[in-house]
């Protein structure tokens, strides 16, 4: 049975680049814009061309050199932002427009000072305003994790007779739990009409460290795009993880559903996002962190020694990362001794080891960690 494909939507050089000091050139932009569509996202969002004419020609360079993949830009529900991002996007390939309005109590009063039936109207004017513009346009009820489900699918429902080609329904705050994300596709699913002919996208946001689960919940109850990004970068604790969730999806086959994402080029796509926005990646970020294949326990070690699969459900290589690493520390057993002692070209037997770790232990109590131009000294030292 094929799988079904969810499309993978990249907004790093959009809302990723809302992170205070993560501004990028347009040279920079540029390089990843190509890298992103090497990876195989199926959407870039370029920028948001009205806030600046530098994100105004990023967007246009960006829609010049895309071959393949569709190039999108952001706008308020207000016809000069969309006029100006169809001007943007007028060399893309594949154009979109993403047009929308808050739809939550807290947006509409605070934000808008409106009331839900001039909300609708302002969406509905945007939407058919964008669609004269190109084809492809996708709607954001922004703040759609705290908008009830009935006014939800009412604007929903509108804005699809109003041409709208996808539906963004973003947990802006990060606010939702997976089973209430996930109810709230359902329900839409359910209950819109012409929901058939529109795919369902996932935005979610990481407040609450569960913008990974939330998405996977959402596509598990009908949605088929994720909006994410590079190493989860965005807004506040940042956006879905692109990294995360294609390989949430690729190790469980038994949910039937898959990317086109090339997931060896994961890392190094992930490196070349932390150095361009000088914003490092955590060291225990899962996927691409730099200790998500390192093994310092003992217990650990020795059994990825054995049989790699027994602590690493996924092979290093699939993203892009030459193999797993054994750390030295005093928390090592004699297998990662001997193992990493046989790789700088030095066999020990049973007697050796005994007697050279028992001098590891003292050094590796001093020492965060042990190197392995520190192993021929420590075995001097043992005396043997």
């Amino acid at each position: 049975m094929a799988k079904d494909i969810v499309y993978v939507f990249d907004t790093t050089l959009r809302d990723g680049e809302q992170v205070p000091g993560c501004k990028l050139d347009t040279k920079n932009k540029l390089i990843i814009a190509e890298q992103l569509e090497a990876l195989g996202v199926d959407i870039i969002e370029a920028g948001f061309p009205v806030s600046s004419p530098g994100d105004f020609k990023s967007v246009e360079e960006i829609s010049r050199l895309i071959k393949y993949t569709t190039v999108c830009g952001l706008t308020r529900a207000v016809k000069k932002d969309i006029d100006i991002a169809a001007d943007a996007l007028k060399y893309a390939k594949r154009p979109r427009i993403h047009t929308g309005i808050g739809t939550s109590p807290m947006h509409i009063k605070y934000k808008f000072n409106s009331n839900k039936e001039k909300i609708i109207e302002r969406a509905i004017e945007a939407v058919s305003y964008a669609k004269s513009k190109v084809e492809d346009i996708e709607f954001y009820a922004e703040d759609a994790g705290r908008t009830d489900n009935e006014f939800l699918a009412k604007i929903c429902e509108a804005v699809i007779k109003s041409g709208a080609t996808v539906l963004n329904i973003p947990d802006t705050t990060g606010y939702c739990l997976p089973e209430e994300y996930g109810s709230k596709i359902k329900f839409l699913k359910e209950n819109v009409s012409g929901i058939d002919k529109v795919t369902l996208s996932c935005h979610c946001h990481n407040d609450l460290g569960l913008a990974t689960a939330n998405s996977i919940s959402g596509v598990l109850n009908g949605a088929r795009q994720i909006e994410c990004t590079i190493n989860g970068i965005g807004e506040r604790a940042g956006n879905t993880s692109l990294e995360e969730v294609v390989m949430v999806m690729r190790q469980h086959p038994i949910l039937n559903i898959d990317t086109s994402i090339n997931s060896e080029l994961l890392y190094s796509i992930s490196q070349l996002v932390s150095k361009s926005m000088a914003m490092p990646v955590q060291p225990n970020k899962a996927i691409v962190g730099a200790n998500a294949f390192a093994h310092s326990s003992g217990i650990h070690q020795d059994g990825v020694i054995k049989h790699r699969e027994t602590y690493e459900i996924i092979d290093p290589k699939d993203i892009g990362v030459t193999e797993s690493t054994i750390l030295l520390t005093a928390r090592s057993g004699r297998a990662a001794l001997a193992y990493r002692a046989k790789i700088i070209g030095i066999d020990l037997d049973k007697y050796q080891l005994d007697k050279v770790y028992e001098t590891f232990l003292t050094f590796a109590d001093k020492n965060k960690e042990v190197s392995d131009k520190d192993i021929p000294d420590i075995i001097k030292a043992s005396n043997l």
